[in-house]
């Protein structure tokens, strides 16, 4: 029994395949390898641990007789957590198959996250007819565990039938949910969780306060991101790294720079996010002086940027047409930092060129980089010669957008407003024609907007709120009052797409997913206040113009966070200066 001992003390141990297969040896010498207790513990270290091996675990596992369950787990676990998650599936399968061993709930868990992992949707809807089958269908460890599954195979509906089924949820459930929801880009439905995740008196944790944040910095839900600040406050949550990196970067996303800074400056602790929060803050704000501020007081502390940090850089010289700038801080990357630039970085270079009209820099760029097979690099080449009205270069960047099979809707309106501008009707009307005969789709164009705490989606001619007759009442006073203040419909003879529901610029007699929201918040809010609003679509130049006038009409600032950046709307005119 001392010679047992001795062998689970030198696992116990044990930190390296050299010194474990020392032990092995012994445990043969000595002929314990059928001892249960030393078997499941040569197999969790291969299984299970970060020095193991699952090869070596696997030659173990065979030469088991008579597996346990703990056996079987182990090996589940660790391929559920390898690169080839199928193999626990396998072993799952295996076990059933045997018959002699039942499983447990770490074995649901187990199999639930390798089918998380490995997308086996089939599998995770027959391991849930499994689990009720034999009784652990109110277990709240294996039921939150079938939640993520389920999300990570993209039925997220279902997730929220189990969730809503179980007949009790801990904090960790409650946050798997919202996490849930944040992850897959349903933001609103993340905070709707939290306003159940509080009337059932949970509580919070860190996990709970990091995934809510994210979702407010994604729909530009700041009322709802300072009530969450109160509460970290008042509970001592502010020493947590992570918390104060959730709550810049919210306040960055929601427009709010003064407020992002205040909470930089009482951290105790930072970290590379906590800087590059602040930096790609104020670059996608178009302040890339302060960026470069940032940025060498992050090198004064001694922080290493990566790749992120750069991006923000190079976006904030971008849209303040800071060209040698941003070509120093480019090189700087793999000189200073052995950084290797990626798509993103190439993509902030050719958009800083394309804004600053050097079209031809932007197109020489590309086809010396490493990524010219990217539709981004070309994509955002078109939106330059859109705004400096170059046919020729245009017609070069769909030529490629062509041949690489990427082609969309938004490009073909991009190249029609270019003719649109050259007054070649027969160029928009190719476009229009290219789209229709390809039947290409467009992006839905969508807005958020938070009122009273509540956030509210609005799609182009959007009439399903509930208060659709007020808001299109509002709309015609609103747009009224704009005309009276220099207010002209741009009007973009480009392409539609009938009956899409989506928007495209060319139908000026639409009500733009924005415009909608911009109604709804005056029609909502006391006088003064604030309004901000997130779509996920590049801001079209009549809503543009459209938001500057209103802005003046009202006496209203206007923050939209559109797909490229912000706009500061106020006293008729944008923090962009039109050059979006």
């Amino acid at each position: 029994m001392s010679k047992i001992n001795s062998i689970m003390s030198l696992l116990q141990g044990c930190n390296n395949m050299g010194k474990f297969q020392k032990i092995h040896a012994q445990v043969l010498l000595n002929g314990y390898q059928d001892d249960p207790t030393i078997s499941n513990k040569l197999l969790s270290f291969c299984a299970i641990s970060i020095s193991g091996s699952l090869a070596y675990a696997s030659l173990l596992f065979s030469q088991v007789k008579n597996p346990q369950t703990s056996s079987w787990n182990s090996m589940i676990r660790g391929y559920s957590q390898s690169p080839t998650p199928l193999q626990a599936v396998f072993y799952y399968n295996k076990m059933m198959f045997e018959g002699q061993s039942r499983p447990d709930n770490f074995t649901l868990s187990f199999l639930l996250k390798a089918c998380e992992k490995a997308k086996a949707e089939k599998k995770c809807r027959e391991v849930h007819g499994s689990l009720i089958r034999i009784g652990f269908a109110t277990d709240v460890v294996v039921c939150t565990n079938l939640v993520r599954s389920y999300v990570g195979n993209g039925l997220v509906g279902t997730a929220q039938m189990v969730f809503d089924e179980m007949p009790e949820r801990d904090l960790v459930c409650w946050n798997s949910m919202i996490s849930c929801y944040s992850q897959a880009g349903l933001h609103d439905e993340a905070l709707n969780i939290y306003s159940r995740m509080r009337n059932a008196n949970v509580g919070l944790d860190e996990f709970t306060i990091v995934s809510l944040l994210s979702s407010c910095a994604h729909v530009g839900a700041l009322n709802f991101g300072v009530q969450i600040q109160k509460f970290v406050d008042e509970n001592g949550f502010m020493d947590n790294v992570f918390v104060g990196n959730a709550l810049v970067d919210m306040y960055a996303k929601c427009g709010s720079l003064d407020w992002a800074c205040r909470v930089f400056d009482r951290m105790q602790k930072r970290d590379v996010f906590s800087w590059n929060s602040m930096i790609i803050g104020l670059g996608v704000h178009g302040r890339g002086d302060e960026a470069i501020h940032f940025f060498r007081q992050m090198l004064t502390a001694g922080v290493r940027p990566n790749s992120i940090t750069f991006i923000g850089l190079l976006c904030g010289c971008s849209h303040q047409g800071q060209t040698e700038e941003g070509i120093k801080y480019f090189h700087m990357m793999s000189s200073e930092f052995n950084l290797e630039p990626g798509i993103k970085h190439y993509g902030c270079m050719v958009d800083m060129f394309g804004r600053a009209g050097k079209l031809d820099k932007a197109l020489e760029f590309i086809g010396n980089s490493p990524t010219q097979d990217d539709p981004v690099l070309w994509r955002t080449l078109l939106g330059a010669c859109k705004i400096h009205r170059n046919v020729e270069i245009g017609e070069e960047a769909m030529k490629h957008l062509v041949q690489l099979k990427a082609l969309n809707a938004g490009d073909c309106v991009l190249l029609a407003g270019i003719y649109d501008a050259a007054q070649d009707q027969q160029g928009v009307a190719k476009m229009r024609k290219l789209i229709k005969d390809q039947g290409i789709k467009t992006i839905p164009g969508w807005s958020w907007i938070e009122v009273d705490n509540s956030v509210h989606k609005f799609l182009v001619d959007d009439k399903s709120h509930n208060d659709s007759e007020e808001i299109y009442s509002k709309l015609k006073e609103i747009i009224h009052r704009a005309t009276l203040a220099g207010y002209v419909v741009e009007e973009e003879s480009l392409v539609s797409v009938p009956d899409s529901g989506e928007e495209l610029y060319g139908n000026s007699g639409s009500y733009h997913s924005e415009k909608l929201a911009i109604a709804y918040g005056l029609a909502k809010t006391s006088e003064r206040t604030s309004l901000r609003i997130v779509k996920n679509l590049r801001v079209c130049r009549d809503c543009h113009s459209f938001t500057k006038f209103v802005s003046k009409a009202f006496n209203r600032e206007i923050i939209v966070r559109d797909r490229v950046r912000f706009h500061h709307f106020k006293h008729g005119t944008c923090s962009c200066k039109d050059y979006w």
